[in-house]
């Protein structure tokens, strides 16, 4: 016997009590004294206008269903991303934003041809339901694995000056010399999404399941999804790592091997 299973829509009312709970956060903050009611009404703000907006543009994408409508979309996601990674790591590295966005494109566009076109093979490949939030998805768990491991390298090459100088007048190459704190950077990165294979079905439910068992898929097709994407995610960090790790040393050396900073 099948089990139809119904979404309940959110109303207005909804929206009011869910002001409340931001109310009350706000005057938890102002109550002990810890300074962050402007930063929580500016970030949920922030927020609300952001999904409304982004809300309206997926309608007209999904409506309209052309290639260069999702192209359009993943492309200012893939934007957005380089912004917020390069701001994150560094303003003094002049070819950053190049690196952060190479890196991401990079990153979504092999990763999600590989899930598009070789796993989950939809009727066409750019269609909106699949292929922007396995974007969006990728994009987001890349620019935060970037980041962390962007900023941890460049303050370590920062740190270490001494050592890795010491390194180059021993005959090193640059990529030897800071091989070290490369790999620690690209082990922070990905520390993140390991966390979070460990803890899942245990002690979290990810967003993704969450979020496909509220719109009423059954609970093991929305684990197989959820394992995927996973999986998926693994690959798409490291990679990210590794091309921005290796784009942020090469900006720390001139042509004659030497420290620029």
């Amino acid at each position: 016997m099948a089990v139809i299973i119904m979404l309940i829509e959110l109303e207005a009312i909804d929206w009011v009590l869910t002001i409340v709970l931001i109310g009350i956060a706000l005057s938890l903050s102002r109550w002990q004294k810890i300074g962050l009611e402007e930063q929580l009404l500016v970030s949920a703000a922030r927020s609300i206008l952001q999904l409304v907006v982004a809300g309206y543009l997926l309608e007209l994408v999904f409506s309209l269903e052309t290639v260069w409508g999702v192209l359009g979309v993943i492309l200012l996601m893939v934007l957005m991303g380089t912004l917020v990674t390069r701001n994150r790591v560094s303003q003094k590295l002049s070819r950053l934003v190049w690196i952060a966005g190479g890196s991401l494109l990079l990153t979504t566009g092999l990763t999600l041809s590989y899930v598009i076109l070789l796993m989950i093979q939809p009727p066409t490949w750019y269609d909106p339901q699949y292929a922007i939030p396995l974007a969006g998805i990728i994009i987001g768990s890349a620019v935060n694995a970037a980041t962390i491991a962007g900023e941890r390298l460049v303050s370590s090459l920062e740190t270490h000056r001494g050592e890795i100088e010491t390194h180059l007048s021993l005959g090193a190459t640059p990529s030897d010399a800071i091989a070290l704190y490369r790999r620690q950077a690209i082990r922070a990165g990905l520390l993140p999404h390991l966390n979070q294979m460990a803890l899942v079905g245990i002690v979290t439910l990810p967003g993704i399941l969450t979020g496909q068992l509220l719109g009423g898929v059954t609970p093991l097709n929305a684990v197989s999804y959820q394992i995927v994407i996973l999986l998926v995610l693994a690959f798409a960090n490291l990679l990210a790592t590794f091309l921005i790790t290796a784009g942020i040393y090469r900006q720390f050396f001139t042509p004659e091997a030497q420290l620029r900073f």
